[in-house]
């Protein structure tokens, strides 16, 4: 066999190789944030009705795109620069199960709350505003975030990508160290003592924050 048809067998291969790999995670990957955004503006019309959603129930803002932006352009860097780094699918299949685990518990969570879930911070106490200390939230105080902290990082592990893996968490992390304890001081307000004893033996859900 020449050199000619090696080299014309192993390009095939690689080609083969990479649609396949491409294929799959990318698909992966936009089918879990369809499911995401329209599972979550469904939840939210079937909780508080129609007329009192909008689009930003959808929760996608043009720093969201951003990000998403930026994730696909280190993706198809990586594939193209670094393939056999998307080969490796154990960490793929790691980064699909926390995708699914956090969709999980998102739900669960908004499920869970009924009513009281809300996407915006409630600032003024609302008559069928309950504090809600069963179910999920008797392990997380915001499962819903805690579920959104997991399937976000679990995108990025699922594709590979370690650069916007450690962005996606630092990002993510951050917005939510400083959006619990704003939240958490209106809980206080409506509430009291008793949403301090909650606090007090039940942890936030999301990593390092108290």
């Amino acid at each position: 066999m020449s050199y000619r048809m090696i080299d014309k067998l192993r390009w095939t291969m690689m080609t083969e190789i990479f649609s396949y790999t491409a294929c799959r995670q990318l698909s992966q990957m936009f089918l879990a944030i369809f499911f995401f955004h329209s599972s979550e503006y469904i939840l939210a019309m079937s909780i508080h009705g129609r007329s009192n959603v909008t689009c930003r129930d959808l929760l996608i803002s043009r720093n969201y795109l951003l990000a998403i932006i930026f994730s696909l352009v280190e993706y198809l860097i990586e594939i193209y620069f670094f393939p056999g780094l998307k080969e490796l699918w154990w960490i793929s299949n790691l980064g699909l199960a926390m995708v699914l685990i956090g969709e999980i518990i998102r739900m669960t969570a908004i499920v869970t709350a009924g009513q009281a879930f809300t996407h915006l911070i409630r600032v003024y106490h609302e008559e069928h505003h309950k504090m809600v200390t069963h179910g999920v939230y008797a392990y997380v105080r915001h499962p819903g975030y805690c579920g959104f902290f997991i399937w976000s990082v679990g995108t990025q592990i699922m594709i590979c990508n370690p650069v916007s893996m450690i962005g996606f968490a630092v990002v993510v992390w951050n917005f939510f160290v400083r959006r619990i304890p704003y939240e958490e001081f209106f809980l206080r307000q409506f509430f009291g003592s008793e949403y301090d004893e909650y606090a007090s033996r039940v942890p936030s859900g999301v990593p390092f924050v108290r």
